[in-house]
């Protein structure tokens, strides 16, 4: 579904990633990891277009997207919960959430709006609420439901643990479990290292910028090199 060959991207002068290769399958949850500061939040902007590529290849579903823009990557089923969930904090759960839709129909819009307040039926409770009112546990499931009211054939997740408590933390991973049991593809981009190995079914470690480590995600869970630079042991 996704491929990415010696990718290249950065801001300014400053080149961030340098020739990053991953790819997954449909039907996959794949994690990225790595620290604060590795290049992975840089990875997510360029497979979404937010940012230009200088190198490489990405290809979505056989599709060459290495130069496309946002709306194109949008309207292909490419979705990226950024980092920090980016809400709008002065409109309300309802218009955040319509805003994920932007592209579809009248139709597509009132149908995805029922799936998600299914799926999360505290943002229902809170429909005319401004959304920066909101804790930050529900603020990641109003990112989350504003990814998926946009249709996505893959979602990107962007630290979607970012900032929650251990207890909110572990509600977000059992949401992303039950989306991949839905039959959704993730790409799951995480600090969170064990965690997201929990779910996933393989891994990519970035360090400066470049895959350090690879590997289907129960061998890396056991690895001492992963172990010694994230665990301390």
């Amino acid at each position: 579904m996704l491929e990415v060959r010696d990718l290249h991207a950065g801001y300014g002068p400053f080149e961030v990633l340098h020739g990053v290769s991953l790819e997954m399958a449909a039907g996959e949850i794949v994690a990225v990891l790595g620290s604060n500061g590795v290049g992975k939040t840089t990875l997510n902007r360029a497979l979404s277009g937010v940012i230009p590529v200088r190198g490489g290849v990405i290809r979505f579903d056989g599709q060459d997207i290495t130069r496309s823009g946002y709306d194109a990557i949008v309207k292909a089923g490419l979705i990226h919960v950024p980092e920090g969930r980016k809400i709008f904090p002065n409109l309300s759960v309802r218009d955040n959430l319509l805003l994920g839709a932007w592209l579809r129909g009248r139709a597509e819009r009132s149908r995805s709006l029922e799936q998600v307040l299914d799926l999360f039926p505290r943002l229902r409770e809170r429909l005319g609420q401004f959304a920066g009112s909101m804790s930050g546990g529900e603020q990641q499931m109003l990112a989350i439901g504003r990814g998926l009211m946009a249709q996505p054939r893959l979602l990107i997740l962007d630290e979607p643990s970012l900032g929650l408590s251990p207890l909110l933390t572990e509600q977000v991973f059992a949401l992303i479990a039950r989306l991949h049991g839905q039959g959704m593809s993730i790409l799951l981009v995480e600090q969170n290292v064990m965690q997201s190995l929990a779910i996933a079914q393989r891994a990519y470690v970035v360090e400066h910028g470049r895959v350090a480590l690879s590997g289907p995600a129960a061998a890396l869970a056991d690895d001492p090199r992963l172990r010694a630079a994230y665990l301390g042991f």
